[in-house]
């Protein structure tokens, strides 16, 4: 157990209250410690960022790399090029690593083609002005000489022609010759598309219409949904114009790489086994916690807070296998409601029930943006300041989160009410902090406990069949382990 890490500081965004008003980090509590991920599983591999002053070099360096490695020859000199980004990327470990992965692919093709045609497509979900704020605070207006462009599911969509029917995306997304796609192996919403084609899930998502991309939310649902992606990616018009992909290796400690590739496929196997070893481990430890008090603490909508890397919306699937194929349905996949009925109580017996363990969450400080009443509405839930309640009561999207929800006038006051009433000391921050967790001592201590059975489990049982279960081969499973050392 350490002293708590400096929780990622609060941002000003249109979807958050002032940053002048989160008066109090959790991670300030009495009783909190943190706990270092690489301490409980010594086999995650080192880091590149977080590592140091000079840690965004590391990322520059590891960048050029990898992107020296990948085909650029059909990339002429008079050819235009999107690269092609997503909101999610700019929330990973404070934004500025995914930031200078941009900046990086702009100055090595523009090097190795002589192309100087080069803009960025920055995809959101539903806070349709998320991406303009970040282009913005990190540059990249500037570095991309004015050629960004932040874009919303309903701007306007082009016809694509895919194996399954006419599906659509978003015209800005393919209007150059040639498009990079530009993400990372950050699980993010294993509970939408667990683990399945993840490095492809921006084309039926962050490049595509709203009515393409509701298949995930309206429609299919998710992993029925996952071939939606394919199919789009896979289409004449897409592989006309892929170039190739270059995606930031994230593991719930940290960046542990870039990976580049003209083969998205092949690249999507080394992500997989990304997000089942290393973020598996965190998620089935998670599992582990018998109750707690989940503090959200970081500039990020509801369900997307973080603690070690793992969304607190996976969290609340945490007494589930999220990466198991053959478990039943997880309490949280997608807009969840349709899930439950009006009783309050899952629709099918083979849905799971909300994560036991959270017995009360205390929102200090998250965003809205996304539909989040589900969570005030089936979990007990504190909101710390009226301002940060009013805020959510003025979002279309929330306008009955306080309904469910009380509101206290400060943090501490939030905790003590919290700690009556549940009758646990056990706490979970989710507060973004970089390579460790915050949580509360008690808690530590039963992670620590835990963690050398998980990690044991995990290797031996369970990644094996979650890779076997999504046709990675496992053959390979000690090469991929050696790659990620």
């Amino acid at each position: 157990m350490r002293k708590p890490i400096i929780p990622i500081s609060a941002k000003a965004s249109q979807y958050g209250i002032d940053p002048s008003l989160v008066t109090k980090r959790a991670a300030e509590l009495p009783n909190m410690v943190s706990l270092i991920l690489k301490d409980l599983f010594p086999d995650l591999p080192e880091v590149i960022y977080p590592a140091g002053e000079d840690a965004i070099q590391n990322v520059r360096k590891a960048a050029v790399e990898s992107l020296m490695k990948v085909d650029m020859s059909m990339i002429k000199p008079e050819h235009s090029v999107n690269v092609l980004a997503s909101h999610h990327g700019f929330t990973l470990l404070g934004g500025e690593p995914y930031a200078e992965l941009l900046k990086a692919i702009k100055d090595v093709v523009e090097e190795r083609t002589g192309s100087t045609n080069i803009r960025l497509r920055a995809g959101v979900g539903m806070r349709f002005r998320e991406t303009e704020e970040y282009i913005v605070r990190y540059g990249l207006d500037t570095y991309y000489n004015g050629k960004t462009m932040g874009l919303a599911p309903v701007d306007e969509g082009i016809a694509i022609e895919t194996e399954i029917g006419t599906l659509y995306g978003l015209k800005r997304i393919y209007d150059a010759d040639w498009i990079i796609h530009a993400h990372h192996t950050d699980v993010r919403e294993v509970h939408f598309h667990r683990q399945v084609d993840k490095a492809v899930k921006p084309f039926g998502m962050s490049y595509a219409r709203i009515e393409t991309r509701s298949t995930y939310h309206q429609n299919l649902g998710p992993r029925a949904a996952n071939f939606v992606a394919r199919a789009i990616f896979e289409s004449e018009f897409v592989q006309g114009k892929f170039a190739f992909a270059s995606f930031l290796d994230v593991g719930p400690h940290g960046i542990i790489g870039v990976d580049s590739d003209n083969d998205l496929y092949a690249l999507n196997d080394r992500a997989t086994f990304i997000g089942c070893q290393h973020y598996g481990k965190i998620m089935t430890l998670f599992g582990e916690i018998d109750e707690c008090i989940a503090v959200l603490d970081f500039p990020c909508p509801v369900p997307y807070v973080f603690s070690a890397g793992v969304i607190y919306a996976n969290f609340v699937g945490a007494n589930t296998d999220l990466y198991d194929m053959e478990t039943p349905l997880p309490p949280y996949t997608w807009y969840t409601e349709a899930f439950y009925g009006k009783n309050g109580k899952p629709m099918l017996e083979e849905i799971a029930p909300i994560n036991p363990a959270i017995k009360m969450c205390v929102h200090n400080y998250a965003w809205l943006g996304y539909p989040s009443a589900f969570f005030s509405e089936y979990m007990p839930t504190v909101v710390v300041g009226q301002k940060q309640a009013d805020l959510f009561d003025t979002d279309p999207l929330n306008m009955k989160y306080m309904d469910y929800a009380v509101t206290v006038k400060t943090l501490d006051a939030a905790m003590n009410f919290a700690y009556r009433t549940t009758g646990t000391d056990k706490v979970i921050i989710f507060d973004g902090a970089m390579a460790g967790m915050n949580v509360s001592e008690s808690l530590a201590k039963l992670l620590i406990e835990k963690a050398p059975l998980v990690s044991e489990k995990v290797d031996n049982v369970l990644l094996p069949k979650w890779l076997k279960q999504r046709g990675v081969d496992i053959s390979i499973l000690d090469e991929l382990r050696k790659n990620h050392k």
